[in-house]
């Protein structure tokens, strides 16, 4: 989710960083619609969509909310994992990263980034009708989100995005119950800790193509040991919060599970890169699992 310099002109949506390039008519619709959907990034829009839907539901949300909250949600994180592919575009290409599909060439940099912008203009009126507070707060997020692909990435606040983004989606879901509740301090506080964890282990994998190529946000300042190190820290920090922040029988079970796969996902990561990543989405599955099982993700 990064920004380069210059902007596309080529005909149709135009991103900061989007190369001019035409799908190939030996390219079937078929093939560039499974392209589209890659590139998405389909495992953690999907896994995020299912955690904060699961939240409306521990909430105690109607089955018209949770579907607003899940319809919301989707296509704001539809709308960032396009975007981040749309303005990477050319570094991805500069890195060799064929498994992008707009690298491998079977979609557009120009169709994912109307795809981006469309996802984008469904999102707003799909979280301002669960509430106006509500909405406002998590399209707050995915701005943030944005900001990130657009330009944060390559600073050393590259973190805040994540923080801000996480932290917004059990405040949005709380908001939009009758009376507003405001969220729990600890579940919010829990959920950026989760988003800073979720941008080491996402950064780890490139983070040596990323310097090569001018990228140094926060994870390539500090360099891929250091990050193996540091990933677990936020990822437990969150779990012992929401186990503090309301004490139950499964509290200890969560912690020490959150602890095993935050670890092991560091220590794996210096062989199979994309493990640290998958290891904070399954502690963020357990945060939010604690909290079901809890009732509420209210104070």
């Amino acid at each position: 989710m990064d920004g380069t310099d210059g902007v596309n002109t080529a005909e149709g949506v135009d991103l900061p960083g989007v190369p001019s390039r035409t799908d190939g008519p030996t390219v079937r619709w078929p093939r560039r619609t499974a392209a589209l959907l890659g590139a998405s990034h389909p495992g953690p829009t999907t896994a995020v969509t299912l955690l904060i839907t699961g939240l409306a539901v521990a909430a105690g949300q109607d089955a018209a909310g949770c579907a607003l909250v899940a319809a919301a949600v989707l296509t704001g994180q539809l709308s960032v994992g396009w975007s981040n592919d749309a303005v990477d575009a050319a570094r991805d290409t500069a890195a060799g990263r064929s498994a992008k599909p707009v690298v491998g060439g079977a979609v557009s940099a120009r169709s994912v980034g109307t795809a981006a912008l469309v996802a984008l203009a469904l999102c707003v009126p799909l979280s301002l009708a669960y509430g106006r507070l509500a909405g406002t707060v998590h399209l707050a997020g995915v701005a943030a989100a944005w900001s990130y692909n657009l330009r944060l990435k390559s600073t050393v606040l590259s973190w805040l995005p994540y923080a801000v983004g996480f932290a917004s989606l059990p405040a949005f879901v709380t908001l939009g119950l009758p009376g507003q509740p405001r969220p729990a301090w600890w579940i919010v506080t829990a959920a950026a800790l989760v988003g800073v964890g979720a941008h080491l282990g996402n950064v780890l994998p490139d983070i040596g193509s990323d310097l090569a190529l001018g990228v140094r946000g926060w994870p390539q300042r500090l360099g891929p040991s250091a990050v193996r190190l540091l990933l677990p820290v936020p990822l437990v920090a969150a779990t012992v919060l929401l186990a503090l922040g309301r004490p139950g029988p499964l509290g200890a079970v969560a912690v020490g599970a959150a602890l095993v796969m935050a670890a092991g996902g560091s220590l794996m990561g210096r062989h199979r890169p994309r493990v640290p990543f998958l290891a904070a989405i399954l502690v963020a599955g357990v945060d939010v699992a604690l909290l079901l099982w809890q009732g509420t993700a209210l104070a």
